[in-house]
């Protein structure tokens, strides 16, 4: 990873280790320091879903201070064995866009995830692991009981990968910036082995 970052310092929220690719550490996401890597990961045509082409280094860098100065929205970086690869976000519905255009029931909790451009010998099935890492993330807290993605509308891969992992369509839905797809994971669904963990 050719920008520096910080990041293996950070004490994790969570840790995981996964059979066969290593150990997952999320730690918070430090805007200042993280900035240069963000934005090189945003920057490529395979994020544009993600929403911030075009934008410069110091856009970035102040996106992430207003997420990190909010209570109910936080952003982590993902680290296999202290490699940074993917940008994790968690959000509570009822305080985001996203509360206006679906019914937002108790216990609802919001995810994104942004993966990281391919690593030299990257394994087949790198994104199911992240996803069920977060996933088990998400559900530690036991006052979430059901899983909240919106993926955009258009990025067909990323809802595919939302459904292998358990997650349930739900309707598609415009905000401000794009059209979406919400998608849901249940607590009982989850804690059943849907997804594979």
């Amino acid at each position: 990873m050719s920008t520096e970052t910080t990041a293996h310092r950070r004490a994790a929220v969570y840790e995981h280790t996964a059979a066969g690719f290593g150990t997952v550490r999320l730690v918070p996401l430090e805007p200042a320091a993280d900035a240069p890597l963000i934005h090189a990961w945003v920057s490529e045509e395979r994020a544009r879903f993600w929403g911030m082409l075009g934008h410069t280094c110091e856009q970035v860098r102040e996106t992430y201070e207003f997420v990190d100065s909010l209570t109910t929205h936080h952003a982590f970086l993902a680290l296999l064995d202290e490699e940074p690869v993917a940008l994790f976000q968690t959000y509570d519905p009822d305080a985001d866009p996203v509360g206006e255009c679906y019914d937002v029931r108790p216990g609802d909790f919001g995810l994104h995830l942004l993966v990281a451009p391919a690593r030299e010998g990257a394994r087949p099935g790198f994104t199911g692991v992240l996803v069920a890492v977060f996933t088990a993330y998400a559900f530690t807290d036991p006052a979430h009981l059901r899983l909240v993605v919106e993926p955009d509308a258009r990025n067909e891969k990323a809802i595919d990968r939302m459904v292998r992992s358990g997650f349930e369509l739900g309707p598609e839905i415009d905000k401000p910036e794009k059209r979406a797809r919400l998608a849901f994971l249940d607590r009982e669904t989850f804690e059943r082995g849907l997804p594979a963990r």
